[in-house]
């Protein structure tokens, strides 16, 4: 009876010794695991926004500070090209690089306009260095040259109401040149793999050929 006794009263210090080893552990671990868990969120959220910005920035760099214009505004007074050589939905290749990744695209002509273009030389009002000999901006875009029958002269001051690039709009301009012509606004997809370019503005008859 004694002998029993004993015997049941070792198993039972065994089972709470078995028992006071194990519950500690286990707990360890499953903090381990719940702080592995939320420790990896805050890290898999911080890849995803690191991404998302590095995206936004190569988008940026690649339009080379370019303003898309989804609606294809048009600026007051701008009248359309009766004959253009180029129609709307006419498919072209285009000649020149105003853009990175530009030249060699192909593109749609999205519309056609009969006016004088000017290059133009401007400080952009958003801190960038010197823009030097910038094609094009319209007469219509300029409200000294709006009104006139002949194009402004070379070294001309005037005012730029275009807003294709940032930090354009608002600023003093000089006029480097100026031409009589067709420009057109077109969408083209960029050789270097960027993005969809929208009704970029302005390309000039010169500047294309038929795809």
């Amino acid at each position: 009876m004694n002998k029993k006794a004993i015997i049941n009263g070792i198993i039972t210090i065994s089972s709470l010794a078995l028992l006071a080893a194990c519950s500690p552990q286990d707990s360890e671990n499953q903090e381990s695991v719940d702080s592995s868990v939320q420790s990896s969120i805050p890290a898999a959220e911080s890849s995803s926004d690191s991404q998302m910005m590095s995206e936004s920035e190569d988008m940026y760099n690649e339009m080379d500070g370019m303003i898309p214009d989804d609606y294809g505004e048009i600026p007051e007074g701008l009248e359309e090209a009766e004959n253009p050589t180029y129609s709307v939905g006419d498919r072209v290749t285009i000649q020149t690089d105003h853009m990175k990744g530009m030249k060699g695209a192909n593109g749609t002509i999205m519309g056609a306009f009969d006016t004088v273009a000017y290059e133009v030389t401007y400080e952009p009002t958003n801190g960038d260095t010197i823009v030097e000999n910038h094609k094009w901006v319209l007469k219509e875009e300029i409200p000294e040259a709006r009104n006139q029958e002949e194009p402004l002269s070379e070294g001309t001051e005037v005012t730029l109401e275009a807003s294709h690039m940032e930090g354009m709009e608002g600023v003093t301009a000089t006029i480097d040149s100026a031409k009589e012509t067709t420009v057109y606004m077109l969408d083209y997809q960029p050789t270097d793999g960027g993005e969809m370019v929208k009704n970029h503005k302005w390309v000039t008859e010169d500047e294309l050929a038929p795809e």
